[in-house]
């Protein structure tokens, strides 16, 4: 719309003409938003809020007198509040460019006042504190001209041709350059030592390799070995069990035959062993037979001659009492008790006759047992 002003977002619209601004500023600010700005009678100017950089490279002298180049960059920018860009706008608006010169010249003289209060070992070694001391004693004036400073970074510090910085430096040199040895060294050495672990892994490779191969060959020798022995070693077995069966015939045959021999020949003569003893057994018992039954054929004869011949001993008896003198006391009762006693007596003497007769002994003596007949060879006939 005509008359209606829109600032960029990283501008702020200065609006001279009409009434002031903050403090008396003879321009109003408009940042964020835009504004109806009446032509002819208003004036607007945009002043950038973007970041921007300026250059600083400065020598400087150390406490201990030696000079040293020191390159810096500063970051800085108009502040974003209205007095900054008040400030500002006041500085640098036709000119803005100059706040970039302005800003290197304000570091350069603050970088030289600090570096003079140091040493340059302080300097090279603590960089953060340099640039801290810095910002902090610039930071006062930098806001009265409206800009404030993001970062400044010391890029680098040079001696010039003094060498001092690189003398400072040789015992770090020595001690990394030995720290570098070291670790060439302990590289150098554990590559040597991985090499050889590599060599004995091949060694040890080789070897199994050696042994899978030497095993391998030998187990093909050995299938090659038994299967040329596989031909005479399978007629080896067979003419083994051709062997074996004739042997089991053989004995067989053997079993048979003396199965034979004593079916033909033990046996039979066994029988007639048996036969020939029984024979003569039973010939045996004839004959004991025969000789109980004569020894009481004559017992039965000799107890007939004792009773033929008792009343001769009776009488014999008699006799030898009518010569011995004898006086009876009852008459005729006490001489029949005589005789009566002489009976007894017989009688008693053939009853110990038969029973001597009766014993075998005495059996045997009376009447010896007859023999068995015999053959002229003397064998016993089979009756």
């Amino acid at each position: 719309m005509f008359g209606y002003r829109v600032p960029a977002p990283d501008e702020a619209m200065l609006i001279s003409g009409g009434r002031r601004g903050l403090k008396g500023a003879p321009f109003r600010v408009v940042t964020g938003h835009g504004k109806f700005v009446l032509p002819i009678f208003r004036k607007t100017r945009f002043l950038t809020l973007a970041m921007r950089e300026a250059e600083v490279t400065e020598s400087c002298v150390t406490r201990q007198g030696i000079v040293l180049t020191v390159r810096a960059v500063i970051a800085f920018k108009v502040g974003n509040d209205t007095e900054s860009i008040v400030n500002a706008g006041q500085r640098f608006l036709s000119e803005q460019e100059q706040m970039s010169v302005l800003t290197g010249r304000i570091f350069s003289g603050h970088l030289r006042s600090i570096i003079g209060s140091m040493t340059v070992e302080e300097i090279v070694t603590e960089r953060q504190k340099l640039a801290t001391e810095v910002l902090e004693t610039s930071k006062a004036e930098m806001s009265k001209i409206g800009l404030i400073v993001d970062s400044l970074q010391i890029q680098s510090i040079d001696d010039g041709d003094t060498g001092y910085i690189e003398a400072m430096s040789a015992p770090h040199k020595a001690a990394i350059q030995r720290q570098a040895k070291i670790a060439e060294a302990q590289a150098t050495q554990a590559s040597v030592e991985a090499q050889q672990e590599a060599a004995r892994n091949q060694a040890e490779y080789e070897r199994q390799t050696a042994i899978v191969e030497a095993e391998y060959k030998a187990e093909v020798d050995r299938v090659q070995a038994q299967s040329a022995q596989a031909g005479p070693l399978a007629d080896a077995h067979a003419q083994q069990e051709v062997l074996a069966a004739q042997t089991e015939l053989a004995e067989r045959a053997a079993q048979l035959r003396q199965q034979e021999l004593v079916a033909e020949v033990v046996k039979p003569a066994e029988a007639d062993a048996q036969r020939i003893k029984t024979l003569a057994l039973a010939e045996a018992e004839r004959m004991k037979i025969q000789a109980e039954a004569a020894a009481s054929h004559d017992r039965v004869a000799l107890d007939q001659l004792l009773i033929d011949q008792l009343p001769q001993i009776v009488k014999e008896a008699a006799s030898g009492l009518s010569q011995a003198n004898v006086n009876v006391l009852n008459g005729a009762d006490g001489l029949g008790e005589v005789a009566a006693g002489l009976v007894s007596q017989g009688l008693t003497i053939l009853d110990t006759v038969k029973q001597n007769l009766g014993t075998p002994a005495a059996t045997a003596a009376a009447s010896p047992a007859p023999r068995a007949p015999h053959d002229d060879d003397g064998t016993v006939p089979i009756r």
